[in-house]
């Protein structure tokens, strides 16, 4: 939860927190915290968020949950990530956790936003990734190979159009990708981004036979339940 104190109230005086959930999109060795937001003009917490300096104070509850955590998966070859907006953010970390390309042949992070200036984040992630001497020192100078990266968006023009579950019903996104369908016996996913996506995408991997998982039960998929786009 991160959040900032409201401006005080013009009778009492008092100010009050303004929290909101938050992925952490540092990975997990990192010694700074990385997020990712969208500025929101008249949003209770992004319109103030968006102004703060170096130097100001900000709320940070100490206690994180969630349930895109390699715990709760099964063993498997190949790893979806599926994101839409700022859903890309917990990606952001796992991608560059060492244990995602040593536990995974294959890594495929899907991104699907409206706007083509949306996609710009991830790009610029996927990119310094692929040139990380750290990553490579720990896994390997091949391991980029591992990782496809898929960028959609569904209202400007870019070089694939479409949602991504419209590309994964027709097929689209395998044959783009290179790759086999999912299945249960290979493939384990997460997923994070609106609720009619999460739901959406929840029943697409249900009719590949993906069970869901969780930190105390694993399975073949886990949904971040806290984000909300």
């Amino acid at each position: 939860m991160l959040g900032l104190m409201d401006d005080p109230d013009p009778q009492t005086g008092k100010q009050k927190p303004i929290l909101r959930a938050y992925s952490i999109a540092s990975p997990a060795w990192d010694d700074e915290l990385e997020f990712y937001s969208i500025k929101v003009q008249d949003g209770p917490l992004t319109s103030k968020l968006q102004y703060i300096q170096e130097g100001d104070q900000i709320i940070l509850r100490p206690k994180p949950v969630g349930t895109l955590v390699h715990d709760a998966l099964l063993p498997g070859k190949r790893i979806w990530f599926f994101a839409t907006g700022t859903g890309i953010a917990p990606f952001a970390s796992l991608l560059r956790d060492p244990q995602t390309f040593t536990d995974y042949d294959e890594v495929i992070i899907t991104h699907t936003c409206r706007e083509l200036n949306e996609l710009e984040y991830g790009r610029c992630l996927i990119e310094e990734i692929r040139q990380s001497e750290l990553l490579e020192e720990l896994i390997g100078e091949n391991f980029h190979s591992q990782l496809k990266y898929y960028p959609t968006t569904t209202r400007e023009k870019s070089n694939k159009v479409g949602r991504i579950t419209d590309l994964i019903k027709s097929g689209e996104a395998f044959a783009n990708l290179g790759t086999a369908p999912i299945n249960a016996e290979n493939d384990r996913a997460m997923i994070c981004g609106n609720l009619a996506f999460n739901l959406e995408l929840k029943a697409m991997l249900e009719a590949f036979e993906l069970k869901e998982g969780a930190n105390s039960h694993p399975r073949q998929y886990v949904v971040e339940k806290a984000f909300l786009d």
